[in-house]
């Protein structure tokens, strides 16, 4: 499995989108933030929208929000609507792709990465990706203040 940047670039641009719940967020400001291409984010969140994660608002204070509480959206979800399958190998999805399907001496293994990456996806919310995230910016703002306490 290869997650791609779309996928990655999603799940930072709904981090950053839902860092701030009480508004909309312009995709300049995600782009911004992130270091992501405005015309890339534009299609990337397109796909987030169609995928019900967010929705648009209109107007001179528009932008995108979370369509549902943080909690509720998982990384497996959002990876899976931006890839489509996560699968490691093929014959892990459909069984009928592979001749070799009751001899194979990988297939338990494939299954059991499978069954790693699903649970660790689907066992994180974006909530918990917000969170951790938050952690690493007063981190390195913390790191930072000793530098602008100098005399």
């Amino acid at each position: 499995m290869w997650v791609s940047t779309k996928a990655q670039y999603g799940l930072r641009a709904l981090i950053e989108i839902g860092r701030r719940p009480d508004g909309a967020v312009p995709l300049k400001d995600v782009a911004e933030r992130q270091g992501i291409s405005q015309h890339y984010l534009e299609q990337i969140a397109s796909n987030l929208r169609r995928a019900g994660f967010i929705k648009s608002i209109r107007g001179a204070h528009g932008g995108y929000r979370l369509a549902r509480p943080a909690r509720d959206i998982n990384a497996y979800d959002v990876v899976t609507a931006m890839e489509g399958s996560i699968a490691p190998v093929s014959c892990v999805e459909d069984n009928h792709v592979c001749d070799q399907q009751n001899v194979c001496g990988t297939q338990h293994l494939w299954q059991r990465v499978d069954t790693a990456l699903r649970d660790v996806l689907g066992g994180t919310t974006l909530a918990d990706l917000i969170e951790e995230s938050d952690r690493m910016e007063h981190a390195r703002l913390v790191q930072l203040e000793p530098m602008f306490t100098r005399a």
